[in-house]
């Protein structure tokens, strides 16, 4: 049976970008598209969570969460940065660990690398 995968992450067109003027939102969703059919051909299934910066944030991780099970949840970085998200990252990661217990917990650092990040702590 494959490794199940929960990918969380904000929706590439409500991110700020003035940190990294090289990034676009269509530019940082490809990156995501082909990080989650990476995944796929690894042998994992993954389910991506891409949630608003707004107070339906939690009610998105919620639902992926009671959803189903997983074996796996990486949390982008663009939850963990900048400090002004830092409420939201910790709402995040508690959710996660009350409705996921026994999933590992990983965080990649560029839209381009959730693949290893993923295969640190699960096998395919």
């Amino acid at each position: 049976m494959a490794k199940r995968v929960l990918a969380i992450g904000i929706e590439p067109g409500n991110a700020d970008y003035s940190a990294f003027p090289q990034l676009t939102p269509g530019l940082v969703r490809s990156y995501i598209d082909a990080q989650l059919l990476r995944l796929d051909d690894l042998g994992y299934e993954v389910t991506s969570c891409l949630i608003d910066l707004d107070a339906t944030a939690e009610t998105g991780v919620m639902a992926a969460l009671r959803g189903d099970s997983f074996d796996c949840i990486v949390i982008g970085p663009g939850l963990r940065e900048p400090k002004e998200r830092l409420q939201l990252f910790e709402k995040v990661l508690n959710l996660v660990h009350r409705l996921a217990p026994n999933a590992a917990i990983c965080f990649n650092t560029t839209p381009a690398d959730t693949a290893e990040a993923v295969q640190r702590w699960i096998d395919s």
